[in-house]
């Protein structure tokens, strides 16, 4: 951890003075390229997939999107208020309870009824057979048998790569980003995840890394970054290690647009796209210890040596 804030700070040193834009509203760093630089708030009332009820439409009207944003408003403030969801967890031992979450107040900025634009129905293409089986509910939420540690999830286990793709959770969504000419750093606060892109034409090399090889390029205003060679699967948006992931980040007034596209022949049939908003966030990021000397997956096992105990005295 100490070596990752210790990164996170050498790079910010070398970040250069933003200056304003000559021209359009877009703040500029020293070097000429959009501004990046800060902390990113992607938590979103949109979700990934259109809902059903949404039918074809890509859009919510007005009206729709305030009465959501207010609905989430008054669910916050209700948590807020209730002692006892700080220490209640509401029939469910296994997550926390709805005062810990902190899934935003606002949709993306055009309203959309997902963050998925392709396909044009707003939801994920049909998996292959593999990814039909790859893919199921393990570890703490899950009743598969717990054997050893490798039957935990990524996350029981405090690892996963997230923050690729930036991709809302129910919290921790913010990403930190760090810009010079030549390499772009992003830490998410999830895991406090770090990723270090070069901006650079050099070819992609072959060493495999949890959060692959990425190379980044300007197109115009847009920072696009290209990642391959991934270790190990993208949980968060159901990838592999052959997921082909491109991101780019634009800037459009005091926001981002980011738009990723995942290509995945081995998990599903055709790509997909999603396009969110990055907010400015004043707040700086915090430490994400997850449950510190993860006692927490010796304790899932040993419950479950407890279960399998019970089930042979009942049998």
């Amino acid at each position: 951890m100490r070596q990752l804030i210790g990164t996170a700070i050498a790079v910010s040193l070398l970040v250069p003075a933003s200056t304003l834009a000559q021209s359009g509203e877009i703040t500029r760093t020293g070097f000429g390229k959009p501004d990046l630089n800060g902390v990113w708030d992607f938590r979103s009332l949109t979700p990934l997939e259109r809902p059903e009820e949404y039918g074809n439409r890509e859009f919510l009207t007005e009206e729709e999107a305030r009465s959501l944003e207010q609905g989430a408003v008054e669910q916050n403030e209700a948590a807020d208020l209730a002692p006892a969801q700080r220490t209640e967890a509401g029939g469910s031992i296994g997550a926390y309870n709805r005062f810990w979450m902190d899934y935003g107040t606002q949709v993306v900025e055009n309203r959309r009824t997902s963050l998925i634009v392709d396909p044009p129905n707003g939801r994920r293409p049909p998996r292959t057979e593999q990814g039909m089986t790859r893919y199921g509910v393990g570890g703490s939420f899950g009743a598969a048998p717990l054997e050893g540690p490798e039957d935990l999830s990524y996350f029981d286990r405090c690892l996963g790569n997230a923050g690729l793709p930036i991709y809302p959770l129910p919290y921790n969504n913010n990403v930190q980003v760090f810009q010079t000419e030549d390499h772009v750093v992003m830490v998410a606060e999830m895991i406090n995840a770090t990723r270090i892109i070069p901006i650079t034409d050099r070819p992609h090399g072959s060493l495999k890394q949890a959060f692959g090889d990425s190379r980044g390029h300007w197109e115009g205003d847009t920072l696009v970054v290209e990642t391959t060679n991934f270790s190990w699967w993208l949980q968060l948006v159901q990838g592999s290690p052959e997921s082909h992931l491109v991101e780019r980040f634009t800037r459009v007034g005091d926001n981002i647009e980011y738009e990723y596209t995942l290509t995945d022949e081995t998990i599903w049939t055709a790509p997909w796209t999603a396009v969110q908003t990055l907010r400015p966030n004043p707040l700086p990021i915090f430490e994400n210890a997850c449950h510190e000397g993860n006692y927490a997956a010796e304790h899932m096992l040993h419950g479950a040596r407890l279960d399998e105990m019970q089930a042979a005295k009942d049998q």
